[in-house]
């Protein structure tokens, strides 16, 4: 039997000749193979984290005759770059179909006395699980349901239309529709394969949880077969007595905001047995952004059921309590201070001394020890290229930074790429034996011999009217320096906190907000070109003026405000003027503290709620009747309007920009000049006061850092103004560095 009449079957490539043409002539028949477009072009398909790759759609044409609709089609998958095979009787389809399984058969049933087209159907349906199969049919023969051709196994009807251009889009929308459903369905084939050969249990349940797979292992480990779990909601599913009460809530508050849980997990199994697992329950986000299955990957530990009951009781404790810890919350170098205030507990002291003896008569072994004994054990067998490879993981791998970020940039920016790495990583490794002391200690105390205005009232007129514009953008920070002395951020915090009502939600006098203003400005080092107490009251000024955005104040409540206000004041007290990246070099004493992670940001709240609570006198929070919770989106506005403001300078009007700008670059080559002279690497070279490009740093700083970010806060916050300023300030730095100068001014005329 042939498979084709008037087209010629050549290595899955299928095409009928002739000249394409938008009426209903018909070709002239031929039987030689035309290759039209690029045949073999493979189609990209996105399924998941999976990337697919799909060959030209193949179609079968189940005509019994040759007319105007067959040439119709043949033409479209001609224009479609689609592979063709044209078939006259059902045995001549079948076997075609049987060779080539062709993505979309297209059945003629305008004359059903030919072949019953249902029975067709159903029989290439027999032989592939996902088929896309259309029915032909003729304007006057439309049925009144579909139903009958649904259950024959039809995904489509099309009625009589021999225009090529019909018949072309009719087979676009189904490749970007059912084909391509289809397509992806295949590809679930697979990776359910993956699920059923994984060793470790594996639980997929509705976003009901209710239970909808389980693989072998799971019931292999857990003793039940699948159709004992599948429709039973979770909770019907016995659980074990040995979790904490909590513990279920606390799974299924994390899940249930779309965060992945991880952490130890105690299983009952269908004989009664208590299996102590490692599990991971990642929620999957569906159509709409909503979670519409929750997957769990269940790993048991090493079987210690058979040691005494309270050794069993203590390791249950001192892991479920540090399940939050494991959320995956993805909010980095955040203080928690539930955790700080809950370290010095009894509880909490006993754990600890039973972990300890428990450690001591365990055979210590880190995991990254294993996988370097693993990869050690693989080189013996491993061809060379291998065995070369391998040696560059296992350096990787014996360095101290694992997880530090690797940041590179678009371009070879030598000034972006100093900024990056200064800014934004910890440092190299750590030089022993030579450690930074700040040659600048600050007091954290607060000092005699300052005086403030006992309130607001007794502000002297010449600093009042230097404030009076301060809930402008322009307003200059400079000028008041300059009329209290460098003591902005008490005059100016005492203003700002009093517009925002600070001490009535503290439930604190003025006076102690007074005395805490002053406490956390003698800490901020006057020594610093930049990061002194200017810049920490330039950055409440920012905060105040995004707060009194509309948008920003539909998104926040009393406390969101007062919390960005005090995180403004603190964010950088006590800062060195050197970056994380020399503290970690030169081995100071706040990075051995931190461990070289987040040094300055750790110090900076540490020692701000070290300060604060210190001294009643200048205690703030003494008289909070409570801590409250903010919900995410809140949580983010402050993240976004604290750091916009922290690094807002370049949106500044032009002269404030200007002297901004000359104090970081000062504050940087002061760094770069005690590096060369303590004998550390030079974190960021371009800084070196004889070749630094100041335009070119402010050009690079405001392409990589700033642009972006503004332009999404000012999508939020409606902020013309700013971005008017930035785009100025980037055209007058771009026209010094097109002038070839390196400084902050053009020379006088």
């Amino acid at each position: 039997m042939g498979c084709a009449s008037s087209i010629h079957i050549s290595d899955r490539v299928v095409y009928h000749s002739g000249k394409e043409s938008e009426d209903s002539h018909s070709p002239q028949q031929t039987n030689t193979t035309q290759h039209q477009g690029n045949p073999t072009t493979l189609t990209e398909v996105q399924f998941g984290p999976m990337k697919l790759f799909k060959d030209p759609l193949q179609v079968l044409l189940v005509f019994a005759k040759e007319d105007s609709q067959s040439n119709g089609f043949c033409w479209a998958c001609e224009k479609a770059n689609f592979r063709c095979s044209m078939a006259r009787t059902p045995e001549s389809a079948l076997e075609c179909f049987s060779e080539k399984h062709h993505d979309l058969v297209i059945i003629d049933h305008r004359h059903s006395r030919h072949f019953d087209a249902e029975a067709l159907c159903r029989i290439c349906l027999v032989s592939v699980s996902v088929l896309t199969c259309v029915l032909l049919l003729r304007p006057d023969r439309e049925e009144a349901s579909v139903m009958p051709l649904i259950n024959a196994g039809f995904n489509r009807r099309y009625v009589e239309n021999a225009n090529v251009m019909a018949c072309y889009n009719e087979l676009l929308q189904l490749e970007h529709g059912e084909v391509r459903a289809q397509f992806k369905l295949r590809a679930g084939n697979a990776i359910f394969t993956a699920l059923e050969q994984s060793q470790e249990a594996i639980e997929i349940t509705s976003e009901d949880q209710v239970i909808q797979y389980v693989n072998p292992a799971y019931e292999s480990i857990m003793g039940y077969q699948q159709g004992e779990l599948i429709g039973k909601e979770i909770i019907e599913v016995p659980k074990s007595e040995k979790n904490k009460p909590d513990l279920l809530e606390t799974i299924n508050s994390c899940i249930r905001k779309g965060k992945e849980w991880q952490g130890i997990y105690y299983a009952k199994k269908k004989n009664g047995d208590s299996i102590q697992q490692n599990v991971k329950i990642t929620p999957v986000i569906g159509q709409g952004g909503k979670i519409r299955h929750y997957v769990s990957i269940n790993r048991p530990l090493n079987d210690n059921n058979k040691s005494d009951k309270s050794s069993e009781r203590v390791q249950t404790e001192s892991q479920t309590d540090i399940q939050s810890s494991k959320h995956k919350d993805r909010r980095k170098g955040s203080l928690d201070v539930r955790s700080t205030t809950s370290r010095g507990s009894d509880g909490s002291s006993q754990r600890r001394h039973s972990s300890m003896a428990r450690i001591h008569s365990m055979t210590i072994e880190a995991p990254i020890t294993k996988v370097i004994n693993i990869i050690n054990a693989a080189q013996e067998s491993s061809p060379m290229p291998v065995a070369e490879a391998l040696d560059r993981v296992l350096e990787i791998l014996r360095t101290t930074e694992l997880y530090s970020p690797q940041l590179g940039t678009k371009d070879e920016d030598p000034h972006t790429n100093d900024l990056v790495g200064g800014l934004m990583t910890d440092g190299l490794r750590r030089l022993s034996g030579n450690e930074y002391i700040f040659s600048t200690k600050q007091p954290h105390h607060l000092p005699s011999h300052l005086t403030t205005p006992l309130s607001l009232n007794d502000i002297p007129p010449r600093i009042a009217q230097t404030m009076e514009n301060e809930d402008s953008w322009d307003f200059d920070i400079f000028n008041l320096e300059a009329a209290t002395m460098k003591r902005t951020l008490t005059y100016l915090g005492l203003k700002i906190f009093s517009r925002f009502g600070v001490c009535e939600f503290l439930n604190c006098p003025e006076a102690t907000l007074r005395s805490w203003l002053q406490v956390i400005e003698a800490n901020y080092h006057s020594s610093n070109s930049y990061h002194n107490s200017t810049h920490a009251a330039d950055v409440l000024h920012a905060t105040a003026y995004f707060l009194c955005k509309e948008r920003v104040k539909q998104s926040l409540d009393p406390i969101d405000e007062v919390a960005a206000l005090i995180a403004a004041t603190v964010h950088d007290v006590d800062h060195p003027g050197r970056t994380n990246s020399f503290l970690c070099n030169a081995g100071s004493e706040l990075a051995i503290l931190y461990n070289d992670t987040a040094v300055l940001e750790s110090h900076h709240a540490a020692l701000a709620f070290q300060i604060t609570t210190r001294d009643d006198k200048c205690n703030i929070f003494k008289n909070i009747e409570s801590i409250l919770t903010s919900p995410e989106n809140r949580i983010l506005v402050k993240r976004m309007l604290i750091k916009c403001a922290d690094i807002s300078n370049p949106c500044r009007p032009q002269e404030l920009c200007i002297e901004w700008a000359g104090r970081i670059s000062e504050e940087y080559f002061a760094q770069t000049d005690e590096e060369k002279r303590q004998g550390l690497p030079v974190v960021m070279p371009v800084f070196d006061r004889n070749t630094c490009s100041i335009p070119k740093s402010q050009i690079s700083f405001i392409d990589y850092f700033i642009t972006d970010m503004f332009d999404a806060w000012d999508a939020f916050a409606d902020l013309p103004n700013l971005m008017q300023h930035l785009d100025n300030n980037f055209k007058y730095w771009k026209g010094l560095d097109e002038r070839k100068l390196h400084s902050l001014r053009p020379p006088p005329e």
